[in-house]
């Protein structure tokens, strides 16, 4: 029995347990091989590293630069909003123009403007140098990932360097909440950006030597509207949530913010099924795989994000924690994640990367809601053991989600899936603590009056940490329920 559809066939394709059907030849790593996936996946982690770390410098940054409290998270939402939202167009740029190229050009963008960043004597110059790394990120992230798709071939080869990139991804987040804090009581905050240059030079120099050019055949063309829509709803969007930590989520910025973000992108999916070139290709947005996969990496991302901003601020105002302490903190979520991430490919090859998915975010809501036994007393072994159990189910689900969105596609769609599972990360990264900080906070003020201090930020970490599993409740039921493993319908396919 034929199936008609190319989708259909993608489908069953990704949601089979993957299978190492690749010759010998072809699925040997190789030393030239590891130094393409180290200098691919360490230029990942650095521009995750550099979306939280100077996080826990803020306030020493504010009082050195002379900025407003009240402008200070423009420090980071700088960086989120370029990053977050001109993913999708520098992705498909990369696919059309050289993804190599686009590489290169992000790398030198990053080490140019983290070098601004750290020489910066005011806030306007600091606010530019974010921008730019943002731009940069947006860059470099998807082409990377791209590149790394293209460069290994569909399979365990393939999973194996996607587990050790996702490990290292969420890893860079959690280490700059580290090396933050580390970084400066130790030296001085302006070293978060000076530590970018010499990677930066060194990574460009590597690339050129070792990873090949990659780019799509044939005369397509880039497709501006759909690129003008997608870019500027996601950036809307991002800047109404992140406006709304500020303003509240009734304020008519936001509002009006939301509303526009939301109608362009409903524009960008009508575009997008009218364009001869899209940016999306639809069979690609209409793919089980992709769509529900992306939609599990926003949760898992948006989700221990959150995590990390409730133990944060528990630390702080619980447990009197330093940024020194408090970094250090995170080193058993971190720990995890690094163990955890290249053990998650076998599982995909056993399991499929639906059921790894399923299992990878309730392992994260069970290290989550341990976490609802912290009391004010500060129990930092309950914290340790959650966090821990959270970052081991969400490198899970980083690595399978990473896959499934990956997999089964040609290398001209490539850039096209690879952006989408970078959009999802960034964009994750940066709506899930306004969101849940909202709730927790708002939960603060609202029993301040009734309770001590350490009680009512106990009260609101306890309400954020309750949202946080009944999101990650529901991205398990969606991995469960429409990325399962269908071998019956795969052997009909075939």
């Amino acid at each position: 029995m034929t199936v008609s559809s190319d989708t259909a066939q993608h489908e069953s394709a990704v949601a089979a347990p993957l299978q190492e059907h690749q010759e010998p030849q072809s699925q040997r790593m190789g030393a030239r091989r590891w130094w393409i996936l180290a200098v691919l996946c360490a230029s990942q982690f650095m521009a995750a590293l550099d979306f939280s770390i100077v996080s826990v410098a803020l306030p020493t940054i504010g009082e050195e630069l002379g900025f407003e409290l009240s402008s200070l998270q423009w420090v980071i939402t700088a960086f989120a909003l370029p990053s977050g939202g001109l993913l999708l167009l520098f992705a498909r740029a990369g696919d059309l123009y050289g993804r190599r190229k686009w590489f290169l050009a992000g790398l030198a963008l990053f080490t140019v403007t983290s070098l601004a960043g750290g020489l910066a004597q005011d806030p306007a110059l600091l606010l530019a140098a974010r921008v730019g790394q943002g731009l940069a990120t947006a860059m470099l992230v998807p082409s990377g990932l791209a590149l790394l798709t293209t460069s290994f071939p569909e399979g365990p080869l393939r999973n194996k360097a996607l587990g050790i990139n996702g490990a290292l991804l969420s890893l860079g987040f959690t280490a700059g909440v580290i090396l933050g804090g580390v970084i400066t009581e130790s030296l001085d905050w302006r070293w978060t950006m000076f530590i970018n240059v010499p990677f930066g030079i060194v990574a460009i120099a590597l690339t050129l030597l070792l990873v090949a050019e990659s780019r799509n055949s044939g005369k397509d063309s880039l497709d501006l509207p759909g690129a003008v829509s997608v870019s500027a709803g996601l950036l809307a969007v991002i800047y109404g949530v992140t406006e709304a930590e500020k303003s509240g989520w009734t304020g008519p910025v936001v509002l009006l913010s939301l509303a526009v973000g939301v109608a362009l992108l409903v524009a960008f999916v009508v575009i997008e099924t009218r364009s001869a070139s899209p940016l999306v290709p639809v069979h690609v947005l209409k793919r089980r795989s992709v769509g529900w996969g992306n939609f599990a990496g926003l949760v898992t991302f948006s989700m221990i994000t959150s995590v990390v901003f409730l133990m944060t601020m528990y630390m702080h105002q619980v447990m009197d924690f330093n940024p020194l302490q408090i970094g250090l903190c995170f080193a058993s979520l971190g720990g995890a994640m690094i163990v955890a991430g290249p053990l998650v490919p076998h599982l995909v090859r056993s399991w499929g990367p639906g059921t790894t998915l399923g299992v990878g975010l309730t392992v994260q809501a069970t290290g989550t809601a341990v976490l609802l036994l912290l009391g004010a007393d500060g129990d930092l072994g309950v914290l340790l053991v959650g966090t821990g159990i959270a970052g081991w189910g969400h490198m899970m689900a980083v690595v399978s989600y990473t896959i499934a969105a990956t997999n089964g596609l040609s290398n001209a769609l490539q850039g096209a899936a690879s952006g989408l599972a970078t959009t999802a990360q960034l964009v994750g990264l940066t709506l899930g603590t306004p969101v849940i900080g909202a709730i927790a906070t708002g939960r603060i003020a609202t029993v301040k009056g009734s309770v001590g201090a350490k009680e009512a930020t106990v009260a609101g970490v306890h309400l954020g940490v309750i949202v946080v599993v009944a999101f990650l409740a529901v991205g398990v039921v969606t991995s469960l329920a429409f990325l399962r493993p269908q071998p019956d319908t795969a052997a009909k396919s075939s």
